[in-house]
């Protein structure tokens, strides 16, 4: 052999390893991402609905397990796909029944969902994000900054732990609602929160009616626009202020989304649906938001909008700038609003003994200097209000 060609051999840089692909999380993909999936693999179209059914309504998640599928492909299954949950790391049970837990979603983040039992009812509050970036000046969750946001995997996987959890405990009702008013907010997490919707009033996943389904946004108005095309569920707006000035404050990204311009993409919203209404988030701010003359002007302010508000009074957290309002303030606020024409319900704390209340959620998230390279406003194709990190 010539020495020219040994030279030219023994110069070539060692085969790099082939690395294996990563297996799919199943658990987050809804009928048309499954759809896709099968497709891919040259499957039929049905084994989607299969597998929505196995995972979502009997709670199975090993393949091994799901007994109508070929041996073959629950074969190949497992060497391609899986369906991977948050952990839980811990659980609080409050003195009124609800339940807190946290759920470690990797090595620096972890989030909590709320599980709140009444009377025939269920409702479920789970995280979208880990942390927030909006900076509500009211807000615990704020006070820790961003981390990032979570998978529809590890949003519908908050759904499918607490049916496991709640099953342990016979005295629990089942999930009958759920609601978007955790950790985080929904529509700076757009896509995967989408996903989750869909599989959530999905009849072969979870099969939630609309109105049972409600994401609470910070005033996002294209989000709002975009989920009133994708999927139009019930939808809840933080709104706590009557004017701008003042909402400014306690809401930042008003800056970039004004009440009137908000107030618009809601009544666009409901517009096709004659029974649909916005629920009004207003927490309780002694000497900040809760005069008489605040609330007429809130309800000049909602005139027109098929809407119903609710009165949060606010939760302290340690290092909170803020006071919850009187009961006779907050009673007096209500009255006034009734009056108009608003239903309205001051909202009764719960799990407070157990920091589950109403913007006290806190989990454990990543350092400040990489949340904020984290975090990406464009989910909603909008420029970030000041104040916003990025």
């Amino acid at each position: 052999m010539p020495s020219s060609l040994v030279k030219i051999r023994s110069a070539r840089a060692p085969a790099k390893p082939v690395l294996s692909k990563p297996k799919q999380n199943l658990l987050g993909l809804s009928r048309a991402g499954l759809e896709r999936f099968f497709l891919e693999q040259g499957e039929q179209r049905f084994r989607a609905e299969q597998i929505l059914k196995w995972i979502h309504q009997q709670g199975v998640k090993d393949f091994a397990a799901m007994t109508n599928l070929s041996m073959a492909l629950r074969a190949k299954l497992e060497e391609i796909a899986e369906i991977t949950l948050p952990e839980v790391a811990g659980e609080q049970l409050s003195r009124d029944g609800t339940r807190k837990w946290l759920l470690r979603v990797d090595p620096q983040n972890s989030i909590e969902m709320v599980f709140i039992p009444e009377n025939g009812r269920g409702t479920l509050c789970v995280s979208s994000q880990a942390g927030c970036a909006l900076n509500c000046a009211f807000c615990a969750t704020a006070r820790q900054g961003f981390g990032r946001n979570l998978s529809s995997a590890e949003v519908i996987g908050q759904l499918w732990l607490a049916r496991q959890l709640l099953a342990e405990t016979t005295e629990a009702p089942s999930i009958t609602n759920v609601v978007l008013m955790g950790m985080g907010e929904p529509l700076l997490n757009f896509e995967a929160v989408a996903h989750a919707l869909e599989l959530m009033i999905d009849d072969c996943a979870w099969g939630l009616a609309k109105r049972r389904v409600t994401v609470s946004t910070a005033g996002l108005v294209p989000g709002i626009k975009r989920l009133a095309e994708r999927c139009p569920v019930s939808l809840a707006v933080s709104l706590h202020a009557p004017d701008d000035a003042l909402r400014n404050q306690l809401v930042p990204v008003n800056r970039s989304y004004p009440i009137k311009e908000l107030l618009a993409a809601c009544r666009e919203y409901v517009a096709d649906d004659r029974r649909a209404r916005i629920t009004f988030e207003y927490v309780m701010l002694d000497g900040v938001n809760d005069s008489a003359l605040q609330a007429k002007a809130l309800a000049r302010l909602l005139e027109g909008i098929p809407a119903k508000v609710n009165l949060i009074p606010f939760n302290p957290f340690p290092g909170a700038e803020f006071q919850c309002s009187r009961q006779a303030q907050i009673d007096r606020f209500r009255e006034i609003l009734s009056a108009a024409g608003l239903t309205t319900i001051t909202r009764r704390p719960r799990g407070q003994d157990i920091a589950a209340a109403c913007g006290r959620l806190e989990g454990d998230i990543a350092p400040r200097s990489q949340r904020i390279a984290r975090l990406r406003l464009t989910e909603t194709n909008h420029q970030p209000a000041p104040g916003v990190m990025t």
